[in-house]
């Protein structure tokens, strides 16, 4: 099963980002822009900071002719980018029980690093896993649950398309020796974390308590690369997530999961502890 990997989020960041070049490029100020187009400065800035939900080629057209951009492949480029923007991806469906525009995020990056210390990564759950951990954070209605469940395997189909990110996960042995309600659930989602084992794109490594304290210890994060815009830094909250994207905030948390890989078992080694893991269950 297989789902589009375009990401309207990504193409609004980067239609966002090139209008703001064009404008530097032509040494205009935003509130001289917003002033020929008699638009609110409000308005600019949303356009520039990728505010805007839904992108209206004619704003864009606009402000490629202020601009003086004439070149007809570059403002048909730019247009296209514009309608690519207003496209809503197949987890739209998913609003009820989705937050943020992570989904939306994930769904176009060329790679993914993350650092889970309490839980397994969402792309490597199992059903029941997921279930579980869903109600414990309080959500009762099994309708929600059987929904929120559905978005996580559907979220899953990324790591099977042919074009699928590179995913590189470091796991707490916390979350690995968490107690569940049944030994069959703990072992199947031990044994779906071995069976990437094969996809060369997913690596592994468990984060062991025997390293005791570490560079992750502030919390979760994932880091998020893109072929043609600038990375991010997604930390998970109690209600939504921050997103990241300062060069500082960035170089930290890169140093901070080359430093966690680095302290983690080698992947091999955590493929055999993890295969130990099951053993010691029968």
């Amino acid at each position: 099963m297989t789902t589009s990997r375009q990401s309207p989020t990504v193409r609004r960041r980067r239609l966002s980002a090139e209008l703001r070049r064009l404008r530097e490029a032509a040494n205009m100020t935003a509130d001289l822009v917003a002033e020929r187009l008699e638009w609110s400065r409000g308005k600019l800035s949303r356009i520039e900071n990728a505010q805007w939900q839904r992108p209206n080629p004619r704003d864009v057209r606009d402000l490629l002719d202020v601009y003086g951009v004439i070149d007809p492949g570059q403002r048909e480029a730019m247009i296209t980018l514009a309608r690519e923007s207003r496209q809503r991806g197949w987890w739209t469906t998913y609003k009820d029980v989705l937050a943020g525009s992570y989904v939306d995020l994930e769904a176009e990056a060329s790679t993914i690093s993350t650092f889970e210390p309490l839980v397994i990564p969402g792309l490597l759950q199992t059903p029941a896993y997921t279930a579980e951990i869903t109600r414990a954070a309080l959500v009762r209605d099994p309708a929600e649950v059987e929904r929120r469940v559905a978005l996580r395997m559907k979220r899953q189909c990324l790591l099977t398309q042919e074009d699928a990110p590179r995913f590189w996960a470091v796991i707490d042995e916390a979350a690995l020796i968490r107690p569940l309600s049944s030994l069959l659930v703990v072992r199947e989602q031990l044994q779906r974390l071995i069976e990437t084992e094969p996809l060369e794109h997913v690596t592994i490594q468990v984060l062991p308590l025997a390293a005791g304290l570490h560079a992750g210890m502030a919390g979760q994060f994932v880091i998020m690369e893109f072929p043609e815009d600038p990375k991010i830094v997604y930390v998970e909250t109690g209600t939504d997530g921050l997103y990241l994207e300062k060069p500082q905030e960035l170089a930290r948390y890169t140093l901070v999961f080359q430093h966690l890989c680095a302290t983690a078992l080698a992947p091999d080694a955590s493929l055999a502890y993890l295969s130990d893991m099951i053993d010691k269950l029968k």
